[in-house]
């Protein structure tokens, strides 16, 4: 089917709801009934011709007492599933009264195997028969659904000749038609367009980037495919058919199976049926899901290991409570997401509670193959802050530097705007491997395919544009070339990478001894119980003078025998009430020093903090201590020439010579500007140019300046 057909369907059973549904249900409460009757025509198609042959083979296991009836009745039904009731949706159109339709119904449902109940629990369908009974919608329903036009079946519906009446209906297409009803249901009651679908021609080129790139490694044999936010299922079942349309291409026979993981339970419910209705029975049983099935906070498939994985998950939505249920952001042991790296046992992947889309990345490669040849492939979409969110540290910087460190990064490609139905933000193709080929080994590709693309005729929700099967060929043949280009890039990984680099700066302090002064240290030690101290500061300014004193090494010094004589220790404590009531920042003031070496104990290196002195006729080495007011950062690119001491003497040095770097605080950070690699600037206009449409103002206004003031009125 077309997009044309989709959307008249779409429509369809959206003027089934308005119909049926207005003054009984909230407009956003439709999906509530118009998902699940929808998913139970679909498979009501499909049961309708061996409804005879079910109902038999039931007799018979009954008439044997057999207890175990699941595969006999799925044998006999010709499918992954079954009912066993005596009805049709069509055999309930023409009842008598809606009790008796009500009855029926519910026999009806409660007619199908296992499989569909979990459908019908997770669409919690049965809470609305009802209502919908008392309110005779429900015969309305039934009647609207069966429309000869409307074929929500995978057959095609002929004429009597045999040729096509009405196209039959493929998964993914059945995805499409649900995700659209979803986006109308949001749309009717206002609600965020966070969540977002993944458009079909989105997913086939992820499906090709992950199968093209190896096309002639992949062996007969089993695949293991996976999705952490799968949604309807559409991602697995385009990528399960590009996997099989390859292999045979090359002259191999693969079989996959489909793994999957969904919160929402109408998505979950939608991906299972539709897994049902290919008669793939085992992989509905993978397809995991519900309100309790959240990826970050309870994984359902830890074992496992996958061997292509690919994923659309929700970005820019809050992981607040995944991030409670897992502990709180200190508490969090999962595996996934607290790695050993960089020396460290404990690097954290967790980001900002208010956005989980890079953790859904790192669950992804935490279920990378390892052991076998062709290792694993992942593509994975995000928006533009999975590139450059999160300063040196974090948990979004932090997943950057594990996947590139680790040479895992094979590409990134940016999509069109206006993409996907629900949002128009732009979004980029993550492609990664454990099994980069040599050619491509220490790099990474960047392309930007925001201009290759045809705009619809018509919009769909917030899309605008599609990737015909020619742009989706550009872009996998510009990844496989691997060349550098206009809109291919290719970049070492250190090129992403940088050091943030604390750079201090010594405190220089000036003490007074004024009134002022002394009475706000006064009153702070009378807080603080250190009126002693007050009484020493009082008789310093006796002393020693009003000042100011320059140099509060040489203060505290002066200051040291009136302590003696006080009886007063000058702790730790004391010194900084000192210079936080007593002192005033001072450039031309000495460096407070914060430690002395002793000779032959440290060498002096300014720019990491050892400063040569002399102190008490001896020369030494100091550290100064740092003036928090003036502490910055600087972003180091990790291919800088020299180093970090070669930048810090370059860009820091010159404007500030007391500088120094704190190495224990540097941390290391990756991020990805496609801005910067593939902005172009627009011309300027020329001198002559702007000259035109000056002289060309000048004469529209020409006039107009008597009139606006009245003169010659």
């Amino acid at each position: 089917m077309n997009n044309g057909d989709l959307d008249w369907i779409t429509n369809f059973i959206w003027g089934i709801a308005d119909d049926v549904l207005h003054g009984l249900y909230q407009r956003s409460k439709y999906r509530d009934v118009i998902l699940p009757m929808t998913v139970l025509r679909r498979l009501d198609t499909v049961l309708e011709p061996v409804k005879d042959s079910v109902r038999a083979m039931k007799e018979q296991l009954d008439a044997a007492e057999v207890i175990e009836q699941d595969a006999a009745l799925r044998q006999a039904a010709g499918q992954a599933f079954y009912n066993t009731s005596p009805f049709t949706l069509r055999d309930l159109r023409n009842r008598a009264s809606q009790a008796q339709l009500k009855d029926d119904f519910e026999a009806y449902l409660d007619g199908f195997s296992p499989n569909v109940q979990d459908i019908l629990e997770s669409f919690e369908f049965r809470n609305q028969v009802p209502k919908l009974s008392r309110a005779d919608a429900l015969g309305s329903l039934i009647e609207k659904l069966l429309n000869p036009d409307l074929n929500l079946g995978p057959n095609p519906v002929l004429h009597g000749d045999g040729s096509v009446k009405l196209p039959g209906l493929d998964n993914h297409g059945m995805g499409t038609i649900f995700e659209a009803l979803v986006r109308k249901f949001n749309e009717a009651n206002n609600d965020d367009a966070g969540e977002h679908w993944t458009p079909r021609d989105a997913v086939k080129l992820m499906a090709e980037l992950i199968f093209r790139p190896v096309a002639d490694q992949i062996a007969s044999g089993t695949y293991l495919l996976y999705d952490g936010a799968c949604g309807t299922g559409g991602m697995l079942t385009v990528a399960e058919q590009t996997l099989e349309r390859i292999a045979s291409e090359h002259g191999k026979k693969v079989s996959t199976h489909l793994y999957g993981q969904e919160i929402n339970p109408e998505t979950y419910a939608i991906a299972k049926a539709d897994l049902i209705l290919k008669g793939e029975g085992e992989e509905a049983d993978n397809i995991v899901g519900g309100a309790e099935w959240s990826t970050l906070s309870n994984d359902a498939f830890p074992a496992r290991e996958f061997d292509f994985m690919l994923s659309n998950p929700p970005y820019g939505t809050s992981y607040k409570t995944d991030l409670e249920r897992m502990g709180g952001k200190g508490g969090v042991k999962d595996p996934r997401f607290i790695i050993s790296h960089g020396g460290n046992d404990e690097y954290s992947l967790l980001t900002r509670s208010s956005d989980g889309q890079m953790l859904f990345l790192a669950n992804l490669v935490s279920k990378m193959k390892h052991k076998t040849t062709l290792g694993s492939r992942i593509a994975s979409v995000h928006n533009g802050s999975s590139l450059f969110t999160g300063d040196a540290g974090s948990g979004e910087s932090n997943t950057r530097r594990w996947i590139i460190e680790n040479d895992w990064l094979e590409a990134i490609i940016a999509l069109p705007l206006n993409m996907f139905f629900n949002t128009g933000i732009a979004t980029y193709v993550w492609v990664l491997t454990n099994r980069k080929p040599a050619h491509r080994k220490g790099q990474v590709q960047l392309i930007d395919a925001t201009g290759w693309f045809d705009p619809l005729r018509k919009n769909m929700g917030k899309k605008n544009c599609q990737l015909t099967p020619d742009h989706i060929e550009r872009i996998v043949q510009t990844f496989i070339a691997f060349e550098q280009g206009e809109q291919s890039r290719i970049f070492p990984n250190d090129e992403f990478g940088y050091w943030k680099v604390t750079v201090e700066r010594p405190l220089r302090l000036r003490i007074e001894l004024t009134d002022n002064k002394l009475s706000a240290l006064r009153f702070a030690c009378v807080e603080e119980n250190e009126r002693l101290l007050a009484d020493l500061a009082d008789r310093a300014a006796l002393t020693l003078g009003a000042g100011p004193h320059m140099d509060f090494n040489a203060f505290i010094a002066a200051l040291e025998p009136l302590a003696d004589k006080a009886g007063v220790k000058l702790t730790a404590k004391r010194e900084k009430l000192l210079r936080t009531y007593l002192g005033e920042r001072d450039p031309k003031a000495k460096e407070i020093v914060k430690k002395v070496y002793k000779p032959g104990k440290a060498d002096a290196d300014p720019i990491h903090g050892l400063f040569a002195a002399t102190i008490s006729g001896k020369q030494v080495v100091v550290e100064y201590e740092p003036d928090t007011g003036l502490r910055d950062t600087e972003n180091v690119p990790l291919l800088e020439a020299g180093g970090i001491e070669a930048f810090i003497a370059r860009e820091v040095l010159p404007y500030a010579p007391d500088a120094w770097i704190d190495a224990e605080k540097t941390q290391i950070g990756y991020e990805i500007s496609f801005t910067r690699v593939f902005y172009k600037p627009q011309p300027l206009r020329s001198l002559e140019q702007i000259r035109a449409d000056i002289v060309a103002l000048e004469q529209e206004t020409d006039g107009l300046l008597p009139c606006i003031i009245g003169a010659g009125v």
